[in-house]
């Protein structure tokens, strides 16, 4: 069989198992977003649709979404409407191709400007956003949209920053070329400005609670997409929820030594600490709640980006 053919066809291969563990790691990080926070409530959750603990919820749920009628606003602009799910649906599978899950092993293993990428492609999610908003004609989506597109500017910036510091002492932008120079000790320790900068952002930058001012069901009702239903909505979950998998990974490969760890194999500790991040944003999720629009401003411009600046001064300091 020629080389090119064999090339191909793992790389089908590949793509086809990535997508596979996408659309489960989705099913399985609502349900246990629901779990969790009937936890924290008290409540016991999703329980009757599947035993043990209502693991078919989900599923009812997916049949559900697919016979909704899919209802498009009469004064929406229709292709901005009908493509902006489709925009911020295609970023968050594209990550995964920078994802280091294990030694040479990844969809891409060897990509050498694994960071520029995720830099680059991450950017594209505000366009999605803010056709949605921009789309729908409707007030409550366009004032989400402009919500997100201040949030996701001021907290890139950060996040760029406090990546660069751990860029800085690793000398590459390859996701495993920084995993395999964690082999001795994590990043987290001489970084640790730089984690707390990264974590506060990367949660605002996932819209996620205290920071999911770009949603706020008290004010906007659902925000950019309010005007969405059936698969169309549902798309933006799966981004949603794809996104927080994608950003628990990096953080655990920036900070905590990815899938470096003693006797488990490599893919077994990558998923240990990516699901600990997703938990850790569950947990502050379901016990803080949402600041006001200036508050969440002020953190960004006023504390994390002089932090992100003193952090990568330090490091400068500590390399020369």
């Amino acid at each position: 069989m020629p080389e090119w053919l064999v090339a191909v066809l793992w790389a089908i291969l590949k793509a086809t198992i990535a997508l596979a563990f996408i659309g489960v790691n989705f099913m399985f990080l609502v349900w246990l977003e629901r779990k969790v926070s009937a936890r924290m409530q008290y409540r016991v959750g999703p329980y009757r649709v599947g035993k043990p603990h209502g693991w078919l919820q989900l599923i009812a749920d997916a049949i559900k979404m697919f016979s909704k009628e899919d209802v498009m606003p009469a004064a929406a602009d229709r292709w901005v409407w009908a493509a902006a799910p489709v925009v911020v649906f295609a970023p968050a599978v594209l990550l995964f191709v920078i994802l280091p899950v294990g030694p040479n092993f990844g969809v891409q293993p060897d990509f050498n400007l694994g960071l520029l990428f995720l830099s680059a492609v991450s950017s594209f999610t505000l366009f999605g956003i803010f056709m949605a908003g921009w789309g729908s004609n409707n007030k409550y989506s366009l004032i989400g949209a402009m919500r997100a597109a201040a949030q996701l500017m001021a907290y890139e910036i950060p996040l760029v920053l406090a990546v660069l510091g751990v860029v800085m002492l690793a000398g590459s932008l390859s996701l495993q070329d920084i995993v395999a120079a964690q082999r001795t000790y994590w990043y987290v320790f001489p970084q640790f400005l730089g984690f707390i900068v990264f974590l506060i952002a990367a949660i605002a930058e996932l819209n996620r609670t205290p920071f999911d001012l770009s949603e706020a069901e008290s004010e906007l009702v659902a925000g950019y997409f309010t005007e969405y239903s059936g698969i169309r909505w549902g798309m933006f979950m799966f981004a949603e929820y794809t996104n927080l998998f994608t950003m628990s990974a990096i953080a655990a490969s920036l900070f905590f030594g990815g899938w470096n760890g003693p006797i488990l194999p490599p893919v077994v500790w990558f998923l240990i600490k990516t699901y600990a991040f997703v938990l850790l944003a569950m947990w502050i999720r379901w016990t803080l709640p949402r600041i006001r629009i200036d508050q969440l401003l002020d953190l960004g411009w006023k504390f994390l980006v002089p932090v992100g600046l003193l952090n990568l001064v330090i490091t400068g300091l500590f390399l020369v």
